[in-house]
């Protein structure tokens, strides 16, 4: 797992080092969040959430970009008897490939950091980060459209890659699953 963190630095390192153009700016928007539990029947529902952060644009080619962006989401699920929240800094680095003028299609991976989990139930809100793992891999794709006044929008999706639970003992595997509607303003 270091050996492939590393490919990736080194690669986003020499993709940075020719950028053509560099680009700021701001997003926030709705996440549809849920998380997925393998080998149980119990069916959680999904939330609706926020995010909201930084990104920043590294323009390869015409066609081509890198972009890493730092978000905070909310994420999490429900069912009949309670809430599941669950918040995350993210961090995707997210390869852009720009089909026409200003639409592109989006894919890369991304890591997160838990923030805060809790449980609420009956009017009553219990901490349950140390249930959780601390950080979450995950693998993103969309697609996004650029005005060029810099006003953008984009709808992603970021796939859960990692068990979030912290007890190995347990059959059943959760993984977050977050569809993402985003506005956003380049500089």
């Amino acid at each position: 797992m270091r050996k492939s963190i590393f490919a990736v630095i080194v690669c986003l390192t020499l993709s940075i080092g020719n950028a053509q153009d560099i680009t700021f700016g701001v997003k926030a928007g709705v996440n549809l969040a849920n998380t997925h539990a393998s080998g149980s029947e119990e069916n959680l529902d999904g939330i609706t959430s926020f995010h909201f952060g930084g990104t920043v644009e590294f323009s390869i080619s015409e066609t081509f970009s890198i972009q890493p962006e730092l978000l905070y989401s909310a994420q999490g699920s429900v069912d009949e008897d309670y809430v599941l929240n669950l918040n995350y800094i993210n961090l995707p680095i997210i390869a852009k490939f720009y089909v026409s003028e200003g639409l592109s299609l989006e894919a890369g991976p991304q890591i997160g950091f838990l923030v805060k989990a809790e449980v609420e139930f009956d009017d009553l809100s219990v901490d349950i980060k140390d249930e959780f793992k601390s950080i979450d891999f995950g693998f993103n794709f969309g697609t996004a459209y650029k005005l060029e006044s810099g006003l953008n929008f984009a709808a992603r999706y970021t796939l859960g890659l990692s068990n979030i639970i912290d007890d190995n003992d347990l059959d059943t595997k959760v993984k977050n699953g977050v569809f993402q509607l985003s506005v956003g303003y380049t500089f």
